[in-house]
């Protein structure tokens, strides 16, 4: 197994693609056990690790949200966002945050929601004087949003290698979204006081509300659809995503802002996108599936059970040990190498499977945006044009108010599971 680890750091290190660093390490590890039998159907592995039928919503969602930035759908957002809150001080911040808990209902996706906020706030928050490092710092912290407010592709994935129903998870990532929201419009107020950020707006007005609001519905409606139509048992998680589509779709006809000569641009970005997912995807599975052989999930869980089966103490190993492997890796691949890991240890100290799964998908997304080497800050870098130095110093922040509800919710496990028992018992 050292051999194993020791390519995997190097090709990690070396910037080789996630899905090949996870494809090489798996099957050397396959060599190292020394079973030919095991080589002749890597092929067969990698298949049955794409052909779940909960996956088939992901390039769904990857479309929805493509068509919902092609048809003007966010600019309508953050038009309502700011006759909501713009004549409170810090008041675009406050935007920031509203439009990505919106977006992130819709995408699913932090890379998604990231770029998106970028694309359309980074102009608009330094007309209002915003600090480029608080800017770019507070748009990759909302990127974390993207995959723990539902529809979430962590929590399908999560679904897809552990059997946890994806509908649940759906409903268990309500309030934890909404907690890590009001999280970051802490840390703002905090900032917005000691550096005097204006408001966008002088006055509430009523009337330009409602007219934002009136315009936004087909945009809102989206979610709603969405999150009420998988609560409410109308559709799968699955199904979902179809639905997603549709709703883009008829959204961006409303607004009569799409180009239709856009459409093979959009369709290629979803395939590229979607490719990248399910090459993670299937030579993760050989990974996952090399160290269930050789029995490490269970070697991993009988020995930190030799010290402890205290159920707060492993979920804050678990804890400790995801914030470190979010930093370095992709979240989708993460899930494939670690869920086999930590899933059963969770089991055995009696750790209900929504709420270890909640804290599992958060955490890893945490580590995007955690220095030196958050994935979230360089894809906001690069947009942003703000250093990378300046993003890891400034994001400390709302690192820390994440971490914060993630406590929250691991000593308080009704936070998240109240949705979730609620619909259970009607």
């Amino acid at each position: 197994m050292g051999i194993v680890a020791i390519i995997f750091v190097i090709t990690l290190l070396a910037g080789v693609p996630m899905a090949f660093v996870l494809g090489l390490a798996g099957i050397t590890h396959l060599f190292a056990i020394g079973e030919p039998a095991y080589m002749s159907i890597i092929t067969q592995r990698l298949f049955t690790g794409v052909n779940s039928f909960s996956l088939m919503c992901i390039p769904f969602f990857v479309l929805a949200g493509e068509l919902m930035n092609k048809g003007g759908v966010t600019k309508r957002l953050l038009n309502l966002a700011r006759e909501m809150v713009g004549w409170i001080p810090g008041g675009m911040a406050y935007c920031c945050v509203i439009l990505a808990m919106v977006l992130s209902a819709i995408l699913g996706s932090a890379n998604a929601v990231t770029a998106i906020l970028c694309a359309i706030l980074i102009a608009e928050m330094a007309k209002d004087g915003y600090d480029a490092d608080f800017t770019g710092s507070l748009i990759a912290a909302s990127g974390v949003l993207g995959p723990i407010i539902p529809p979430s592709m962590t929590f399908i994935i999560y679904g897809v290698l552990t059997g946890v129903s994806v509908s649940k998870m759906f409903m268990a990532g309500v309030v934890p979204g909404v907690l890590l929201g009001v999280g970051y419009a802490s840390v703002i107020a905090y900032y917005t006081k000691k550096r005097g950020y204006k408001k966008s707006k002088e006055r509430f007005d009523p009337q330009a509300c409602g007219i934002a609001f009136v315009k936004a519905i087909p945009a809102l409606l989206v979610p709603i659809v969405i999150i009420g139509g998988v609560m409410g048992g109308v559709f799968t998680p699955t199904e979902s995503g179809a639905v997603a589509v549709v709703a883009a779709v008829l959204a961006s006809l409303i607004y009569r802002s799409f180009d239709v000569k856009a459409m093979p641009n959009v369709l290629l970005n979803t395939g590229i996108t979607t490719a990248a997912i399910m090459l993670i995807v299937a030579f993760g599975n050989i990974i996952g599936w090399s160290m269930s052989i050789d029995d490490i999930p269970n070697k991993i869980t009988n020995a930190i059970l030799s010290v402890t089966n205290n159920p707060q103490v492993v979920m804050l190993l678990i804890i400790v040990c995801l914030l470190g492997i979010g930093c370095v890796m992709d979240a989708f691949a993460a899930m494939y190498v670690f869920t086999p890991v930590f899933y059963p240890l969770a089991a055995a100290v009696g750790i209900d499977p929504i709420h270890f799964g909640i804290i599992f998908c958060l955490m890893l997304t945490i580590g995007l945006i955690t220095p030196p080497v958050g994935m979230l800050l360089f894809v906001t870098s690069n947009i942003s044009g703000v250093p990378l130095a300046k993003l890891s110093k400034s994001v400390w922040p709302f690192v820390l108010a994440a971490m914060a509800v993630v406590l929250l919710m691991a000593f308080i496990p009704q936070l998240v599971m109240f949705i979730p028992n609620l619909f259970s018992a009607t």
